[in-house]
């Protein structure tokens, strides 16, 4: 069987290791060749030399990319060599509207599509314990779950092709407010001037608890932001849950809110950090 993954992002390289550590992976590629020759040293695993022969070669195609256009280009240029029966499984987060156009492109060809976004940052990629929602058919996701939980340890299948994207938008919705909370709370508790670790490890273990603050908090209180999930990245996710929810007339107004603050971060060159450098914003001395 051949396993192909398209984009080395941050996600998409930890999700690759994992699946060349279980022994599925034997392509990849990405539009930038020098993450590509990284990997491929490090993995033992063949680069292609293009989408085209991915397509031609690969049963089962994984792509991680950033954008609804990326997701769009590699799905056209797929279907010029892609074989009956392929399975192509879309990690991206990108509206259910183009998840749809997707799947429709390649049953043109008989191959199958599934869209799979993902949630657990880059340490859920990197150790193999994302979770995955999943639009399609669940027959197909099934002939697929073996690889799948190589690099995730929860699989849902949501229902039709699109259904895994919205369930992502739920997640990204979710994340923002979670954002808000977390950093305009300990916000509160420095200009309180509590010491915000012991805030931190006391609020952790009680019913406001939550993964953001136990994995991020303490490096918001020190003034670090490396990313394991990109300000810029959750901004562009934001906008695709603003544009699906104009389409179902539902109202977001904390995601507006956030969508706002990210922008005024993103203008002072805050693009690439970790999104908890919300707190910039929030406290009192802003850094």
């Amino acid at each position: 069987m051949q396993v192909a993954m398209i984009g080395l992002g941050a996600m998409g390289t930890g999700m690759a290791r994992n699946l060349a550590k279980a022994g599925y992976l034997t392509q990849i590629w990405n539009r930038t060749s020098s993450k590509v020759e990284a990997l491929t040293t490090e993995l033992n695993i063949q680069v292609a030399p293009s989408i085209d022969k991915i397509a031609a070669q690969a049963d089962i195609i994984f792509i991680c990319v950033s954008a609804d256009n990326d997701v769009l280009e590699i799905v056209n240029t797929l279907l010029a060599s892609i074989k009956p029966n392929t399975i192509v499984v879309d990690s991206s987060t990108v509206s259910s509207d183009t998840a749809k156009i997707a799947a429709q492109l390649l049953a043109t060809k008989q191959a199958h599509f599934l869209d799979a976004p993902v949630s657990g940052g880059v340490e859920g990629a990197k150790n193999g314990t994302l979770a995955m929602m999943v639009g399609g058919d669940q027959s197909i996701l099934d002939q697929v779950t073996p690889i799948l939980e190589s690099m995730c340890t929860r699989i849902i299948y949501m229902g039709n092709t699109g259904s895994g994207q919205g369930t992502k938008a739920v997640n990204q919705i979710m994340a923002a407010g979670i954002n808000q909370a977390v950093t305009e709370a300990l916000a509160f508790a420095q200009a309180e001037g509590l010491p915000l670790e012991k805030v931190i490890d006391v609020v952790s273990g009680g019913a406001a608890g939550n993964w953001f603050l136990s994995h991020r908090g303490l490096n918001m209180a020190q003034g670090h932001y490396e990313p394991g999930f990109k300000l810029a990245l959750h901004h562009k996710d934001l906008k695709i849950c603003q544009t699906m929810a104009e389409k179902n007339a539902a109202d977001l107004p904390l995601v507006e809110l956030t969508i706002n603050d990210y922008e005024q971060l993103i203008s002072d060159g805050f693009g690439d950090e970790d999104i908890s450098a919300l707190y910039r914003l929030k406290r009192k001395s802003k850094t």
